[in-house]
């Protein structure tokens, strides 16, 4: 097994952060749709901003709304307006590698959907 990138939020913009929420990411429903996200799912956070890395997982935002909030410790490693990268991996057997694929999903400076692209995740022979 190996763990892949399964899909990736790219480029959504930071619209709250909540420091006395017990923790997670809430996601705009849409959003984790087109990602195939699913509720408490672990995600990688990557904040263009100032670098700062975390793991979370995710919870189900207002479907629409745009919501990209982080909550709890996390949130003191964001600003109101950063962008960051959202990742989410998946366990994929050596046989099944050919043919996995990667969801990028795109947003606009309101975190609503410009386009949702798969790409095939071809690995590399050795």
């Amino acid at each position: 097994m190996r763990v892949m990138l399964k899909s990736k939020i790219h480029c959504a913009t930071v619209t709250d952060t909540n420091l006395d929420y017990e923790g997670s990411l809430t996601i705009d429903a849409a959003l984790m749709e087109a990602a195939g996200l699913i509720a408490n799912e672990q995600v990688d956070v990557l904040n263009l901003n100032n670098g700062e890395r975390f793991t979370t997982y995710v919870i189900e935002g207002g479907r629409g709304s745009g919501d990209i909030c982080v909550n709890g410790a996390a949130a003191r490693l964001v600003h109101r307006g950063d962008k960051v990268i959202i990742l989410s991996y998946a366990l994929v057997n050596e046989e099944e590698l050919e043919g996995h694929r990667v969801r990028v999903v795109f947003v606009d400076e309101r975190n609503k959907i410009t386009g949702v692209h798969e790409k095939t995740a071809l690995p590399v022979r050795v």
